[in-house]
């Protein structure tokens, strides 16, 4: 990875050797969220500035003593807005909660991070409700990819604030969602680390949710190493270093149904040498078909479990604040009036097929490869502001486009990493391994080898 961009692990050294201070990189942080012609007033909704001084001198106190409860205790991190914190609004990214009254006690995910000592330093933008893949918000703004930012190109959806804080060094990890690709996509866009967990891994209380059976809590960091240290905190484990794989001798499946259609050329190259490289050391390389996978788009054909599950948890809220919605938004969620409980039903049992047949496929495995998005960031001015613009059918393209290859896992269930293969100076490249539900720390493990490829230690 980057110089510039710290582990978890090194920032962990730092504050036992007392090369850095808790206080000091909460303050360096906060700098960057507040620096002027940086991507702060986008990225955040909110920040938690006296908040997260306290909690970093409490850490630093505790060090002093021997008393941090874990080495990574006093590292700031950015939390989703769709997270309970305790006394504080949890919005969504809409306007519409704005009144919902401040959380009395933390999300579970959050309670979790600050055991082991983490520091929540604000709430980040997102899709209002996580509901797109491009990470647009018209109530909090835009942020945008570092990828040629003076072009104005998405950060990728949904958890779009926490990948900019992270790649932009306004906080050292960042909690997301993945309901279909939203810590994935995000940090492929922004050249950064996002990994989605088995859905059962990570309790969600206290997570405002989009569809609660494709949900899942994940993180977005440096490193694949850092975000296996905070999915082992998420779970209830022991925070620990991954051991890499060894990438001799793997067999890795590069997935060619749905996953490898239309990819932009700069995304094809990246890919394809980074299959190179696996094979030069030493991998098994095999391109297989899924058949099944192509049954998810008609599958979700009326807005799938996302539409009907978020459409009974806002009915009533849309009944009474329907104009205060994004419309694009509002759209897609309103999809789930029209599907009846046989729809429903039949979805259930549709997927429970689709898992089934793709997860005895993958056994064969060590690991699925696929390109994560299949093109590169889109200009936020191509897309249109609002839904009245190009009739939002570039919008609608591109959102369908960017989700398309990540939310097969979900609806598998499977784990997956979403690792950054493009040169440092080039377009931002997100290479996707993925394994089968409950593979986690094999799959991040491999990852872990993997990365050594592309971001030397």
């Amino acid at each position: 990875m980057s110089a510039s961009r710290p582990t978890l692990a090194s920032l962990a050294r730092d504050l036992a050797s007392g090369a850095v201070t808790s206080r000091q990189l909460v303050e360096q942080c906060l700098a960057r969220i507040a620096a002027p012609a940086g991507e702060g007033a986008r990225a955040f909704i909110s920040v938690a500035t006296e908040s997260a001084l306290a909690a970093a001198d409490a850490m630093d106190r505790l060090r002093a003593v021997g008393m941090a409860p874990t080495p990574f205790a006093g590292i700031p991190i950015a939390t989703k807005d769709l997270f309970d914190v305790r006394g504080e609004v949890t919005t969504a990214g809409s306007r519409v909660l704005a009144d919902r009254g401040p959380a009395t006690e933390d999300a579970v995910a959050v309670a979790r991070l600050r055991a082991a000592g983490f520091i929540h330093i604000g709430r980040t933008n997102m899709t209002e409700f996580a509901y797109s893949g491009l990470g647009m918000n018209p109530h909090y703004g835009n942020p945008r990819t570092p990828w040629r930012r003076d072009e104005g190109r998405v950060s990728g959806g949904s958890t779009s604030g926490g990948a900019v804080a992270v790649a932009d060094g306004m906080a050292f990890a960042a909690l997301g969602t993945d309901t279909g690709g939203s810590c994935r996509i995000p940090a492929g866009f922004c050249g950064i680390v996002g990994y989605k967990p088995t859905a059962s891994r990570v309790p969600q209380d206290g997570c405002t949710p989009l569809s609660p059976s494709l949900d899942s809590v994940g993180p977005l960091a440096a490193s694949v190493d850092c975000c296996a240290v905070l999915d082992a905190v998420l779970a209830g484990e022991p925070a620990r270093a991954l051991k890499p794989a060894a990438l001799a001798g793997l067999r890795l499946a590069v997935l060619r149904t749905v996953a490898m259609d239309g990819l932009d050329p700069d995304v094809a190259i990246a890919f394809a040498a980074a299959l190179e490289a696996f094979a030069e050391a030493g991998a098994t390389i095999t391109e297989i078909e899924a058949p099944e996978l192509s049954e998810i788009a008609p599958m979700n054909s009326k807005g799938g479990f996302t539409a009907a599950e978020s459409y009974a948890w806002h009915r009533e809220l849309i009944a009474r604040s329907a104009d205060g919605y994004d419309p694009r938004v509002l759209g897609r969620i309103s999809r789930g009036r029209d599907q009846s409980a046989a729809d429903y039903i039949q979805l259930l049992a549709h997927r429970r097929s689709i898992a089934a047949r793709a997860n005895a496929r993958f056994t064969d495995y060590d690991a699925v490869v696929f390109p994560t998005v299949a093109m590169l960031p889109p200009r936020i001015a191509d897309l249109g502001e609002t839904p009245v613009d190009n009739g939002d059918a570039a919008y609608t393209a591109a959102n369908l486009l960017a989700l398309r290859n990540a939310t097969l896992i979900n609806v598998i269930d499977g784990c997956a990493v979403s690792l950054p293969i493009g040169a440092e100076d080039g377009p931002p490249v997100g290479l996707t391994i993925a394994g089968v539900s409950g593979n986690d720390r094999r799959i991040l493990a491999i990852a872990a080898g993997m990365e050594r490829l592309f971001r030397p230690a």
